[in-house]
């Protein structure tokens, strides 16, 4: 139950090393994308990957090259749609979602927050966080696709090309 043999520990460490060596070969090779920020396409790329490497790591009936291969087949899902994404507005749609306008000149954009499940106290915190004080000096707060927050000052000029994509933003 504690110890099994030592060659199981041998294996793990063995293929643990090439495992991980070739995780990493493969991740330089797909580019600084797999490991951006994450949206919802690339948390299931890198919980997939951490699931194959447990697998590989821990069943003994998996071999190397086949947790290669499935490194492999899930980079390359993940290089597809984001090569696909770049190319086509549709399937940019279906794999990301568009930022959201939450707080928009003195006034809360309240169907936004309900929709994305955002309380006050989390804009109040992202406007903390950017170095505001009030909001009377914050022109809007804005969830991005990737679940973060940007905050907008209104001394800040803002320009429709940067703007475009954000829902509930008119302007």
């Amino acid at each position: 139950m504690f110890f099994g043999t030592w060659y199981g520990i041998y294996r793990i460490i063995i293929v643990g090393v090439l495992a991980y060596l070739s995780l990493v070969v493969l991740l330089r090779m797909s580019g600084k994308r797999t490991l951006s920020k994450m949206n919802a396409f690339d948390l299931i790329v890198t919980v997939g990957i951490g699931s194959v490497l447990g697998i590989i790591l821990l069943n003994k009936k998996v071999p190397l090259m086949e947790g290669i291969t499935a490194y492999l087949v899930l980079i390359g899902m993940q290089y597809v749609v984001a090569w696909l994404s770049v190319r086509s507005h549709t399937v940019d749609q279906l794999v990301k979602s568009s930022p959201s306008l939450l707080y928009y000149r003195d006034q809360f954009v309240d169907e936004k927050m309900k929709k994305e499940r955002i309380a006050e106290m989390d804009v109040f915190q992202a406007v903390r966080d950017y170095g505001y004080g009030s909001l009377n000096d914050v022109e809007m707060v804005i969830l991005e696709a990737d679940g973060g927050f940007s905050v907008i000052g209104k001394s800040k000029e803002t320009d429709g090309e940067v703007m475009k994509h954000v829902r509930g933003y008119s302007e």
